[in-house]
């Protein structure tokens, strides 16, 4: 998106860099900007029978950084009028190439005077099973693999037109390892916990699809989304609410997701109230990344879970046997966190009826105590500590005693890897001088491209490599120690 005629060169030159990386092909389209689109998809199955069907449509306006983030069937607000119009249009387009197999007839639907039969316009046909297919099976019961095999076999369409129907409402959530609160910047590391709902919400069906476990590293190389959670209801405001539960439920540590967002964004009122665009995201994106500080509970949780607290090894002594006993004293654990660039002081007691009594100390102005007879919903993991509070999981850092700290004037000389990936384009390079803010590298990393900027105005003194291979935290650019 081009806002200032100054601003097209470098988009058009991002973009070509974009295609040529992509497709091989650095020529570019420039088109209109639809003020309030809305992305409305078709799904249309054919086969070599000359026979083309729909199986209604999918709304997936709701994205970030022009990917989709939840999906759902039906669209919206979708009047009778449209439906049929972008129906039938999709179905003459597949009919028109003798389309056989699943494909997806995508449109973008201006919404800025409601949804219109005149109002859509064509904008890319997907010739395959796409991502969110499964919001379609759950709306129409088909199995569309099925149908792609039974297709794919010599076999003609198993339903006719008017034997597909719709039944009810269904999302679907895209759980991506990305930090949303830094631009939805994707995230590595290693899956060391991850747990999804156990069972659907009540009066709901539930899917969850992924290709990872726990364990399973996440790297630079692949598209961040590890994995989709699935909802169906019966009609929009329970599907919605069931979608809400589940991502309450879920549960990752060891790489920053995305589920604390999605739950915001299933939360948001415009969202809830099916007033969704393309731009909604954008608008909102300051309400919607926004995590509240943990509160006391959270973090007295979090040093239980840092301590071991509670977590007493089986023994047939007597005395071992009894957690926190002291012959003339209570016994008190001291426990140091790490929240971001927060240090926490946590001294932990048990009591003689079980409970844990936990006082945190500074940067706290005042002692606050915390009784608590068993943990919240945590994950210990190497060096951390997470704990998890609906959707929103908290990482705290667990300092090693032994270990020596980083030296906090070293990072003001030097810039640092947001993540890892590959450094497209150098734009700078020793010995020039820069500004604040000035692009001084392209940065790629899970299919986007990421620019990074001076911090300060300076000398560079060294600069990477272009084509390097970078990791998160790799120092991108040294500059000179300023002159006394």
């Amino acid at each position: 998106r081009v806002d200032h005629p100054d601003d097209f060169s470098e988009a058009l030159s991002g973009a070509r860099r974009e295609a040529k990386a992509a497709f091989g092909d650095d020529r570019v389209l420039v088109e209109k900007y639809v003020d309030k689109p809305r992305h409305i998809e078709v799904q249309v199955f054919g086969d070599n029978f000359g026979n083309a069907v729909h199986l209604f449509e999918r709304d997936c306006s709701a994205q970030r950084r022009h990917q989709k983030v939840i999906e759902e069937a039906p669209a919206p607000g979708m009047t009778p009028a449209l439906r049929k119009a972008m129906t039938e249009a999709a179905v003459k387009a597949a009919k028109a190439i003798s389309y056989s197999g699943a494909g997806t007839i995508e449109f973008i639907v201006d919404a800025s005077q409601g949804l219109k039969a005149d109002r859509f316009w064509f904008m890319e046909m997907n010739t395959r099973l796409q991502v969110e297919h499964p919001v379609t099976e759950m709306v129409t019961g088909i199995d569309l693999v099925e149908w792609q095999l039974r297709v794919a076999s010599g076999e003609k369409l198993p339903s006719a037109q008017a034997e597909i129907q719709l039944a009810g409402h269904a999302f679907e959530a895209r759980i991506y390892a990305e930090d949303a609160t830094r631009g939805f910047l994707p995230a590595t590391g290693t899956l060391h916990h991850l747990k999804f709902p156990d069972a659907a919400p009540a009066h709901a069906a539930m899917r969850i699809e992924t290709g990872v476990r726990a364990g399973d590293a996440i790297s630079p190389f692949y598209d961040p989304m590890i994995a989709k959670l699935v909802v169906h209801g019966k009609d929009r405001a329970a599907a919605l609410a069931a979608l809400r539960k589940a991502l309450a439920e879920t549960e990752v540590a060891g790489s920053t997701v995305n589920t604390a967002f999605l739950a915001a964004l299933a939360a948001d009122a415009d969202f809830a109230a099916g007033d969704v665009d393309t731009g909604l995201i954008g608008r909102h994106q300051d309400e919607l990344v926004a995590v509240a500080p943990p509160n006391g509970e959270i973090i007295a949780a979090a040093a239980l879970g840092a301590s071991g607290a509670g977590a007493q090894t089986p023994t047939s002594d007597p005395w071992s046997a009894l957690a926190g006993y002291a012959h003339f004293h209570t016994v008190e654990r001291r426990t140091r966190l790490r929240y971001g660039e927060e240090a926490i002081l946590a001294r932990i007691s048990m009591r003689p009826d079980g409970r844990f009594h936990v006082a945190l100390e500074a940067p706290y102005e005042e002692v606050n105590s915390h009784d608590l007879r068993t943990t919240p919903r945590l994950a210990r993991w190497p060096g951390h500590v997470t704990v998890f509070e609906g959707a929103a999981g908290y990482n705290f850092a667990v300092p090693d005693p032994l270990a020596k700290a980083d030296e906090a004037a070293a990072a003001s000389g030097s810039l640092r890897a947001p993540m890892p990936g590959l450094v497209k384009l150098v734009r700078a390079g020793s010995g020039d001088a820069v500004v604040k803010g000035q692009p001084l590298l392209i940065l790629e990393a899970m299919k986007m491209e990421h620019t990074i900027a001076a911090p300060h105005d300076g000398v560079i003194a060294e600069i990477v490599a272009e084509g390097a291979q970078v990791s998160d935290g790799t120092v991108l650019v040294r500059f000179e120690e300023p002159q006394t």
